[in-house]
């Protein structure tokens, strides 16, 4: 009998907190063997068993920079096929603009409040660079992100009105 892989998708939240003049953004440059070592990310993690979205995005704030976010707005779906050419990843992207809390310091990397006419200029993936921009202005979307060996590839994008 032959053995079927059954890979299973893994999910995931990715939050961006703005306070109206900057956005916290995470430096990823603290872990050994970190994917996204270097670069610029909003702040999120994995979804762990019985959790909502909602539940890990706030959770994973929390956890990263001491914040607690307030009324999280999920903006779009993004899938990434073979990210890290293992696991394909479903993203759950929220924004916030309303929290409490201090900034405490982050296991993965640096914290920092990102002027928002400066966030293109930093180290970001090439996907982020187009799908941040949808955040503020656009519909509810659904996208998936093609990545090789670290380099962006194409995107496709559905917007919902």
């Amino acid at each position: 009998m032959e053995r079927i892989n059954k890979k299973i998708m893994k999910l995931g939240t990715l939050c961006y907190i703005n306070n109206g003049q900057q956005t916290l953004m995470l430096h990823r440059i603290k872990k050994e063997n970190d994917m996204h070592k270097g670069k610029w990310n909003g702040l999120g993690g994995k979804l762990k068993n019985g959790e909502s979205p909602e539940e890990c995005v706030i959770r994973e704030v929390k956890e990263e920079s001491g914040l607690t976010i307030i009324k999280p707005s999920i903006k779009g779906i993004i899938t990434f096929p073979a990210f890290d050419e293992i696991d394909d990843w479903m993203v759950f992207v929220f924004t916030s603009n309303q929290y409490t809390g201090s900034l405490i310091e982050c296991d993965e990397g640096v914290l920092d409040w990102i002027s928002n006419e400066n966030i293109y200029n930093l180290n970001l993936w090439e996907g982020d660079k187009i799908f941040m921009r949808w955040l503020n202005d656009k519909p509810f979307f659904s996208a998936k992100f093609i990545y090789e060996r670290k380099k962006y590839i194409k995107h496709s994008v559905i917007f919902y009105k």
